[in-house]
């Protein structure tokens, strides 16, 4: 019996592949030097030439252009520069959703100082906090107890977190985003 392959988590490395010194086919190049200051347009032989005598390659960074522009650098170091670029492109952006901390209207003491605890925690590790209160059955006649409470809990909060805006009552919920003050380290 066959086993399927496993995926890997990891991507492909990305390659970066441009047309260097002969490699180039336009019989005239917009040439450009590695601070990006353009030398001008000449032929294909005197841009290798000129290439040559400053001991860097010719590479073909707009092949669209008209006439394409060629770029005087190390290829070897500017593939490494854009595989570099590129690959930061691919990593996930990091702490972009906040994190939740859920609450009922009418907690208890000790599990609203967990709760409170679990906060502060998260937002002295500079994370954004997305504090929630969810209403069951009748509980949902009372908003009031829990813009009461987010408004304890924010207190609380005051030496690390700030909110952001103010809260929203959507169907069961309440909720009110807290991010960390400058001085929450």
């Amino acid at each position: 019996m066959r086993r399927a392959r496993r995926k890997t988590a990891v991507p492909p490395r990305p390659r970066v592949t441009a047309r260097v010194n002969e490699q180039i086919g336009a019989r005239e190049v917009r040439v450009v030097d590695d601070e990006g200051n353009q030398i001008g347009v000449m032929s294909r032989g005197d841009a290798l030439r000129f290439a040559e005598e400053q001991s860097t390659d010719l590479v073909e960074v707009a092949a669209d252009a008209d006439p394409p522009v060629c770029r005087l650098i190390d290829y070897g170091r500017w593939r490494f520069a854009e595989e570099r670029r590129l690959r930061a492109g691919y990593r996930s952006p990091t702490q972009i959703a906040p994190k939740e901390v859920r609450l009922r209207p009418w907690i208890s003491q000790h599990d609203y100082t967990w709760k409170r605890d679990h906060a502060v925690t998260l937002l002295r590790g500079r994370r954004r906090v997305k504090l929630v209160v969810f209403f069951r059955g009748r509980e949902r006649e009372r908003p009031e107890a829990g813009r009461e409470l987010l408004a304890r809990l924010l207190e609380d909060l005051r030496e690390v977190g700030k909110a952001d805006g103010r809260e929203t009552f959507e169907g069961r919920t309440m909720t009110l985003v807290v991010s960390p003050t400058g001085e929450a380290v």
